[in-house]
């Protein structure tokens, strides 16, 4: 156990210092963790969640067929031809951003939005650098709305066993959707009041073209697909993992791939997709799954829930607290997904201990890891994506000027989630 948690704290502390060599650092401590014999040799490949990572991939995959459809940029079209300034044209654009991001990448939706608001900013001769914040962080609140939403997400209902439908209703109360959605409503009240000053008056006279509506038949075809699994008792499996989800998003995608080949008789297009694919985050979950694979087989997992037990003096209002706000803070500043990743076996063995069910813990991690990347310009991908393209166009941004926008918008979102998870599951 000694040697299991040194490794564990050296993996995660090398994570934090060298950012870019994540996926490469855990596969190393993987490796280790099975060549020591701390995992064994024959429990490794299975310990893998295959289903989240092919719903990661294929999910990926089919998102980036979709933006190059440019049907997005023809959605913000039409949305900001409806508002009549600034002011709610900037908005809208962030509720437009949340509402794709509920069902695509953080990133490639910051990717898809960001340039039509740097448009309207240059037609308006504004600066764009407020606009472009509050799409990242509007993205990255809506990534724990839905199933695939968010790695977080995908992380969470592969190992609680959720499926598509239980983010909108589970167990006959409303589930993370709707809490979510709440929330945004809170955060959307702060934005129209750090807005109202820019009352410019607003026109677009170009509007994008679509001529290809297939990538977003597939991108719809998987989430009514999801839907219908949630209602099948037919499963597919590898031993005793579902499968399910991930063969229909994986199964989509190469339908869409083999379709990019006969329209355009080369294979540059299939290169080009799957370029799209973050094989590095993939890498990196594969790998951190094996790692608490084996922290959990030497009972690491069990002291950690233990300790949070006996701090929160077996209170369950106390651990979800601890659990919700501690999440916010670290997310801030850490990934949120080998967070997760590592979080979510110890919320089952908190659970295990006090003899409840873990939903209401579980929603907390969730909310509390998904939104707390919001506070900070490192705490998300998006983040760091949004302040990428401003810089491409000029605009280098302080960390005070991100967060006097993103601290109100996520204490704002995250107070609302956290009363209304303890509301309706405590």
């Amino acid at each position: 156990m000694i040697a299991a948690v040194i490794l564990f704290v050296l993996t995660y502390a090398l994570l934090l210092i060298f950012p870019n060599y994540r996926a490469y650092i855990a596969l190393v401590s993987a490796i280790i963790f099975v060549a020591a014999g701390i995992l064994p040799i024959h429990k490794f490949l299975f310990s893998i969640d295959w289903n989240v990572l092919m719903m990661i991939g294929g999910t990926m995959g089919i998102v980036s067929l979709f933006i190059a459809s440019k049907m997005p940029s023809l959605l913000a079209d039409l949305i900001i031809k409806k508002m009549p300034n600034v002011r709610w044209a900037i908005i809208s654009l962030a509720l437009f951003a949340g509402l794709i991001s509920a069902f695509v990448d953080n990133v490639a939706t910051v990717l898809m939005v960001a340039p039509v608001a740097i448009t309207i900013c240059k037609k308006l001769d504004i600066s764009p650098v407020k606009s472009i914040i509050t799409i990242a962080i509007s993205s990255n609140l809506q990534g724990a709305a839905t199933l695939v939403g968010d790695t977080t997400s995908i992380l969470l209902g592969g190992y609680a066993g959720l499926d598509f439908l239980d983010f909108f209703f589970f167990r006959g109360k409303m589930g993370m959707f709707w809490v979510v959605q709440i929330s945004a409503i809170a955060s959307a009240l702060v934005l129209a009041w750090f807005f109202r000053k820019d009352n410019q008056k607003i026109s677009i006279d170009d509007k994008t073209e679509v001529k290809d509506y297939f990538p977003t038949v597939l991108l719809v075809g998987m989430i009514v697909l999801l839907i219908i699994a949630s209602f099948s008792p037919y499963r597919l499996r590898i031993r005793e993992q579902d499968i399910t989800n991930g063969a229909i998003c994986v199964v989509l995608y190469i339908i869409g791939l083999v379709r990019e080949i006969i329209k355009s008789k080369k294979f540059s297009a299939v290169k080009s997709s799957l370029m799209e694919i973050d094989f590095f985050t993939l890498a990196l979950l594969g790998s951190l799954f094996i790692v608490i694979a084996g922290i959990a087989e030497v009972g690491v997992i069990d002291k950690i829930s233990g300790f949070f037990v006996k701090v929160s003096k077996n209170n369950l209002f106390v651990i979800y607290t601890i659990l919700v706000w501690a999440s916010v803070l670290l997310s801030a500043f850490i990934d949120n997904i080998p967070y997760a990743a590592t979080m979510l076996p110890v919320v089952q063995g908190i659970a295990g201990i006090m003899g409840i069910d873990p939903i209401i813990l579980y929603f907390g991690l969730l909310s509390g890891a998904t939104l707390g990347g919001n506070l900070t310009p490192i705490g998300a991908s998006a983040n760091i994506t949004a302040l990428g393209i401003l810089r491409k166009n000029g605009h280098e941004v302080k960390a005070w000027d991100f967060m006097k926008i993103s601290v109100p918008f996520t204490l704002a979102a995250v107070s609302v989630g956290y009363v209304l998870i303890w509301v309706v599951w405590a």
